[in-house]
């Protein structure tokens, strides 16, 4: 079985970042609530551990709904002012996915190594058992695909 099954690239994402988020489930409810009724689809999401009653809370959707997204995050800022959004496109998701990944010391590490070797920035990470994705700006999408490519032959 192979490690990696398959290497995607999804170009014109989004990333949204709530900074000083309120660290309750009420709150990230009522984000992705009004994310929901706004039509837009959330693709990855990442939250950093709370320091004392806040945390930071990421995630991506497509570049379609950028308008869209700058109505919610007014809407955001009313449920508390003290949230700091950043809005940045121009992103591409980079997806490394493989059975053959569950259970297999190293292959972060071999894929972190590749991107490194290019020095590839990294804005965003999002894992499962069989699935590594990253968030890069689009002027390393393609670089950052072959240099993974090139480590798993």
């Amino acid at each position: 079985m192979k490690i990696i099954e398959n290497i995607t690239l999804t170009e014109d994402v989004t990333l949204i970042s709530l900074q000083d988020s309120p660290a309750d489930i009420k709150t990230i409810s009522n984000v992705f609530g009004m994310i929901s009724n706004a039509d837009i689809d959330v693709d990855m999401i990442s939250q950093t551990p709370p320091t004392g009653v806040t945390t930071n809370l990421s995630f991506t959707v497509n570049s379609n709904d950028f308008s869209k997204v700058l109505v919610i995050a007014k809407e955001i800022r009313e449920i508390d002012a003290n949230i700091k959004i950043n809005i940045s496109s121009g992103n591409c998701k980079v997806s490394v996915t493989g059975d053959g990944m569950r259970g297999k010391p190293g292959v972060v590490s071999k894929i972190f190594s590749a991107l490194s070797q290019i020095d590839v920035d990294i804005i965003m990470i999002t894992t499962s058992e069989v699935d590594v994705s990253f968030l890069v700006g689009k002027s390393d999408s393609e670089l950052a695909v072959q240099a993974i490519k090139d480590m798993f032959k």
